[in-house]
């Protein structure tokens, strides 16, 4: 999956938290909302204004909840995990099972993404 792909992925299916999301998915999509918080804060700071930036997070809050819900399902791991994210070191576990690569064939969340 190519980084337009993923990014229409995660937009197309941005309420949907079942399925699996495969690595470069969930990777293309984490490189998406790290440069569009950049450009939102930027054009916060140039022009002076505060609700740019918090109107990108809001926007791209449940895309990312869902995408990381499929990436942790490819990995068969239940979505409850991101719960780790509120601890450092939960946060770097997360990080590590993100790098992982995916179960091979199904699983019980669905079909091999790739």
């Amino acid at each position: 999956m190519n980084f337009a792909e993923a990014i229409s992925s995660g937009f197309s299916k941005y309420v949907q938290f079942g399925g699996r999301a495969c690595r470069s998915e969930y990777w293309y999509w984490t490189l998406f909302v790290i440069i569009a918080s950049i450009v939102a804060n930027i054009i916060d700071a140039t022009l002076g204004l505060g609700f740019v930036g918090g109107i990108v997070g809001l926007g791209l809050f449940l895309p990312g909840l869902a995408v990381s819900a499929r990436r942790l399902h490819d990995i068969d791991r239940t979505f409850w995990w991101v719960l780790l994210a509120f601890t450092i070191i939960g946060t770097l576990v997360l990080i590590y099972w993100a790098c992982q690569r995916g179960t091979a064939g199904p699983n019980r969340f669905g079909a091999d993404p790739l």
